[in-house]
């Protein structure tokens, strides 16, 4: 007696109903990861703590030539948050380009002595980051949020500069914290000659970082998180146009803004460490990778070169959380293998560009 084959929905409508299923739930948890303006185009929310930090008691009344007045700013000194040594800490995740920007700064001014470091990895079934070991009572970073602000209801992100003497927030901005650890924190800094925000350089910085902000910094994530494909189209559009004229200008000068190594060149470098690695393909920011510009994939092997610079790059780990961790970007959860990665450590052939001897 012949078996009668099960029912089965109709190929055609089977694939349907996954598309439509899929498609509901991708759209629900984009909102929620990725918040989106009404052409579905990715809105970074901006930070919520954006404190400063003051000068220490026995700079106040310092001989005022002697505190640099030009890069602390008199009216800003009356925070409740000092730039004492061992009295702050990092916390950062080592996949986060925002974050990793702050460990560049530290380790190129030399406070890894007296700005700790606390770990956080991401859990997406956690809600979020969790500290890798226990933290001020708290084991993951939303309670650490909600320790500093009771009833905190935003974003959770790192990098967080905490103070903790107070066990709070200070800041959570990366753009702030980097300009804190070299402007505030430099009077214990071991390379306190070394000036990653020159005033006199400060408006071509911001130039710089106003235009790579929007379309390199966020620009993948843009590409990455695009909602619609006019979206995707046109971020896609301007991330490369901002590459091209980033190649063109370092064909010709050593750092984006002449000869001397500013903050705004540790904005850029972090997301190009992570671009041929996750972007290129996770993000589909697929038309062109770093190591394919000349000039633009020499200028990140100087920088990755750097003393102490290296050792804040943990690229297994960047593959790990992106792929492992991004949902609904990668359902999978696969991390894929590199077999054309790029070599870091390869000569960057930069040294006939003119360099500053400050």
């Amino acid at each position: 007696m012949a078996l009668t084959p099960p029912r089965t929905l109709p190929p055609g409508l089977l694939i349907q109903t996954g598309q439509w299923v899929w498609s509901s739930l991708w759209q629900v948890m984009m909102s929620q990861m990725a918040p989106r303006d009404r052409d579905g185009a990715y809105i970074r929310p901006a930070s919520q703590f954006r404190h400063d930090l003051g000068l220490p008691p026995e700079l106040e009344k310092t001989e005022p030539e002697k505190i640099q007045p030009e890069k602390i700013q008199p009216e800003k000194t009356n925070s409740p948050h000092p730039a004492e040594p061992n009295r702050y800490r990092l916390i950062v995740g080592l996949s986060c380009p925002w974050a990793h920007r702050t460990l560049v700064v530290r380790a190129l001014k030399g406070l890894e002595e007296t700005i700790a470091v606390t770990l956080v990895v991401p859990r997406p079934e956690a809600g979020g980051w969790i500290f890798t070991e226990p933290f001020a009572g708290c084991q993951t970073l939303a309670q650490a949020y909600a320790l500093a602000q009771p009833g905190y209801q935003g974003r959770c992100t790192v990098p967080v500069l905490w103070d903790d003497r107070h066990n709070t927030i200070v800041n959570n901005e990366s753009a702030d914290i980097i300009r804190l650890l070299n402007d505030r924190c430099n009077h214990f800094a071991q390379v306190p000659q070394r000036d990653l925000d020159p005033p006199d350089l400060r408006p071509t910085m911001e130039d710089w970082n106003t235009k790579i902000y929007h379309r390199v910094n966020n620009g993948v994530y843009r590409c990455g998180f695009a909602q619609t494909q006019a979206a995707y189209e046109q971020a896609c559009g301007e991330l490369f146009e901002q590459l091209d004229e980033l190649e063109a200008t370092l064909q010709h000068q050593r750092y984006l803004c002449g000869d001397r190594l500013t903050l705004a060149d540790i904005r850029l470098f972090t997301t190009l460490f992570r671009f041929d690695a996750v972007y290129y393909s996770l993000f589909k920011c697929s038309r062109r990778r770093i190591q394919d510009y000349a000039a633009l994939g020499g200028y990140g092997r100087e920088l990755y070169q750097l003393p102490g610079v290296a050792e804040t790059c943990n690229l297994q780990q960047v593959k790990q959380d992106y792929f492992g961790n991004l949902f609904p970007l990668n359902p999978g959860g696969i991390v894929p293998q590199s077999s054309q990665s790029f070599d870091w450590l390869a000569p960057h052939d930069r040294d006939h560009l003119p360099l500053s001897a400050a």
